[in-house]
C-alpha cells in the first residue's frame, strides 16, 4: 500500500472508534438516568405514592443502609433522596432529551422554579451545555433577564418536538452582560461593538443560541446613499438576519425608527425568499418605559439592556 492508503485506513479507525465510543457514552449516560429515574419512581411508590412521598424518609434511609454496604456509596440515603426527586420533579423524563448528565440533573434539583428548570434544561439541550457551563448560566441569573420570554409557561423540548421553534425572546436577556478588563466608564459604542463581537467569536450565550456575525458596520448603498448598519448578525436557529443599533445611552423613538427602516432594507436587498422576515435588536445602556412599550408591540422589533462589568 502506499502512504496515502494506510493514512486513510488509520484516519477510518479513528473515526470508527470515536463515534462508537460516543455512541457508548450516550448510551451509558441515558442507561443510567433511567435507572436513577425508574429507582426514583420505585421509592414514590413504595412510600405510598406521591403525596406521601414527601413525608418521612424512614423506608429510604433503611434501604440506603443495605444498599450502599452492598453496592457502594452511589446508594446512600443522600442519593436515594436525590433519585426520588428525580422522579418526582420530572415525571415525564423518558420522553426528554438525553443530553443531560447526572451531574446537570443534581444542579437542576436545587431549582425550586419550573420554568426556571424547564429554561435550563431546554438550553442546555440547545446549546449542548456543558456542567460548568450550566453553573455559569445558573449563577448569572440567565433565566430572570430574559426580556420577553413567558416565564409562566415553558415547557420541556422532548424527543418528539424535533422542530423545536425558538424565537428571539426565548434567547435574549436583560440585562445582558458584557465583561471587560477596561475601564467601564471610558467605553464608547464602537468599544462595546468590539466586546459584543468578541462575545460571539468567544460561543458567549448572552446573544442567544446560533448567533454568526455577518459584518461591523455593515454598508448596504441604495439610491447611491451608503447606509452603515452597527452590527448585522444572522442567526441559524431562527433563520434570519438580526441587525443590532447599540446606544450608550437611553432609548429614543428615532431608535426605534431606525432599527425599523433598516430590517427593511436588509428585507428588500439582503434576505433571501427562503429566510425568515429580519428581527431588529437594539441595546441600550437605559430604558426609557414609553419607548420600550412602543417597540415592544412591534413583532419583528426587540430591546435589551446592557450592563458592563469588569473582570
Amino acid at each position: 500500500m502506499h502512504e496515502q492508503d494506510y493514512f486513510n485506513e488509520i484516519k477510518s479507525i479513528i473515526e470508527n472508534t470515536e463515534v462508537n465510543k460516543r455512541v457508548r457514552e450516550y448510551k451509558n449516560n441515558y442507561e443510567d438516568l433511567m435507572s436513577k429515574w425508574n429507582i426514583g419512581k420505585l421509592l414514590v411508590e413504595a412510600q405510598g405514592g406521591e403525596k406521601r412521598a414527601k413525608y418521612g424518609d424512614g423506608l429510604i434511609k433503611k434501604w440506603a443502609e443495605i444498599f450502599s454496604k452492598e453496592y457502594g456509596k452511589q446508594y446512600s440515603n443522600r442519593e436515594l433522596r436525590k433519585m426520588r426527586q428525580f422522579y418526582r420533579l420530572f415525571p415525564i423524563w423518558p420522553t426528554l432529551s438525553a443530553k443531560l448528565s447526572w451531574s446537570h440533573i443534581i444542579e437542576l434539583l436545587t431549582l425550586q422554579n419550573e420554568n426556571e428548570r424547564n429554561y435550563y434544561i431546554n438550553q442546555t439541550i440547545l446549546n449542548n451545555l456543558s456542567i460548568r457551563e450550566l453553573r455559569k448560566e445558573i449563577k448569572n441569573q440567565a433565566f430572570e433577564r430574559l426580556s420577553y420570554a413567558d416565564k409562566e409557561n415553558i415547557k420541556l423540548i422532548t424527543n418528539e418536538e424535533k422542530n423545536y421553534s425558538l424565537t428571539l425572546s426565548d434567547m435574549i436577556k436583560d440585562p445582558i452582560i458584557i465583561k471587560t478588563d477596561k475601564d467601564i466608564n471610558s467605553l464608547n459604542e464602537k468599544a462595546i461593538h468590539k466586546l459584543l463581537i468578541e462575545m460571539i467569536e468567544d460561543g458567549f450565550l448572552e446573544l442567544g443560541t446560533g448567533f454568526a456575525l455577518v459584518g461591523h458596520e455593515y454598508k448596504i448603498i441604495k439610491d447611491n446613499i451608503t447606509y452603515k448598519i452597527d452590527l448585522l448578525f444572522f442567526n441559524v436557529k431562527l433563520n434570519c438576519y438580526i441587525p443590532i443599533e447599540v446606544k450608550n445611552r437611553n432609548i429614543t423613538a428615532e431608535d426605534i425608527g431606525q432599527i425599523e427602516f433598516y430590517t427593511h432594507l436588509i428585507d428588500n436587498n439582503v434576505k433571501e425568499k427562503y429566510h425568515n422576515p429580519t428581527i431588529g435588536l437594539i441595546l441600550v445602556k437605559k430604558k426609557n418605559q414609553y419607548v420600550l412599550e412602543y417597540a415592544t408591540g412591534k413583532n419583528n422589533i426587540f430591546v435589551s439592556s446592557y450592563l458592563l462589568e469588569k473582570i
